[in-house]
């Protein structure tokens, strides 16, 4: 009878010494993979490293969700507020544009990390002369609760062509971290174009073909005075963001591969905040009916973006087109060198 009991004894601890290595190795192997980011484009030396300065309780983080979705509906109570130290932040980062950029989707991809929280409407502070006068407590006030390690981001595209906004931001907090999402300029022109059209239509109104408003009528040149050929010169409007901020406190994002292949972008802005490594494959799945990812918070809570994303632009003239690409063409090259980031646009 000893004897069996000895037996059975013997083969628990070998189970549980099993278990316990293999468990090991797992963790080893998990860590591993979370820190091994690949470079994709020449900003290794830019880009932080993936963890933040202070430890982020990113487990805890990650279970307190859903007392932050409660806070942003209004449900929760001061009581519960103090109870677990939460605070209304000023945003570390902006996403500064550019409009027709992917700044919603990038700003709802980024809200996947637990240390993260953003502020869900645009408040317009910086470029609005209005509401900046009301001071920079009405701007914390505005934006939403969290916890003390996390990062609080806050987009609002009109930043980025506002001329005053640079210096405003500046005197705010001089070392923020600014994100520009840029798009091919030509088809983020004919993307803003197409966002008026159908506000337009929905007030029964009539618009100008797109060709009409980008091709000055005179002189057949490129109408550097419509907006929307205007904001797609990238370089003009960072030039004068440099005047205030050297360009290691920017990061710039491809839209066009944020919509196609989404993680690598995140994992760049990741690494760009100093934060750890979160976002994974799981997060992102995409959807077929509305050809877009989707996003994935965990099991249970999914998420895709609004309807009005991914509009069908309207066909255009070739000849517009090819003259459209030729006059941002220099003005591509130059945003290139400045930035360290190089796209195969024509």
């Amino acid at each position: 009878m000893l004897f069996k009991q000895q037996a059975l004894l013997s083969q628990k601890l070998f189970v549980l010494g099993s278990l316990a290595i293999g468990s090991l190795l797992y963790l080893v192997a998990r860590v591993g993979s979370l820190n091994r980011i690949q470079p994709i484009c020449p900003l290794e030396s830019r880009l932080g490293p993936p963890h933040l300065p202070e430890q982020i309780p990113l487990r805890t983080l990650q279970y307190k969700r859903g007392l932050l979705h409660e806070l942003r509906k209004g449900n929760a109570t001061k009581e519960q507020i103090r109870l677990h130290n939460l605070v209304q932040q000023l945003p570390r980062a902006l996403i500064i544009g550019v409009r027709k950029g992917g700044t919603r989707a990038l700003l709802e991809m980024l809200n996947l990390h637990p240390a993260v929280v953003k502020a869900s409407q645009e408040i317009h502070f910086f470029d609005n002369d209005q509401n900046y006068a009301r001071g920079i407590d009405w701007y914390r006030e505005k934006m939403p609760f969290s916890f003390p390690h996390q990062i609080t981001i806050e987009k609002s595209p009109a930043y980025f062509i506002t001329e005053e906004v640079p210096e405003r931001i500046f005197k705010m907090n001089s070392s923020i971290k600014l994100l520009i999402i840029v798009r091919e300029p030509t088809t983020r022109a004919v993307s803003d174009y197409t966002q008026v059209l159908e506000g337009k239509e929905r007030k029964n109104k009539t618009y100008h073909k797109f060709e009409k408003l980008a091709i000055d009528g005179n002189t057949c040149e490129v109408n550097t005075k419509y907006k929307a050929v205007r904001t797609s010169i990238y370089t003009k409007h960072l030039e004068r963001w440099l005047k205030y901020f050297p360009v290691e406190q920017f990061h710039i994002v491809d839209g066009d591969r944020l919509i196609t292949d989404p993680l690598p972008e995140l994992q760049l802005v990741e690494r760009f905040l100093n934060l750890p490594s979160r976002i994974s494959q799981f997060n992102l799945y995409f959807n077929a009916t509305r050809g877009f990812y989707c996003l994935r918070f965990n099991i249970v809570f999914n998420k895709c973006l609004a309807g009005s994303k991914g509009r069908i632009h309207p066909e255009v003239d070739p000849t517009v087109v090819a003259k459209l690409r030729n006059f941002f063409h220099p003005f591509n090259q130059k945003f290139y060198q400045i930035t360290g980031r190089t796209f195969s646009w024509p």
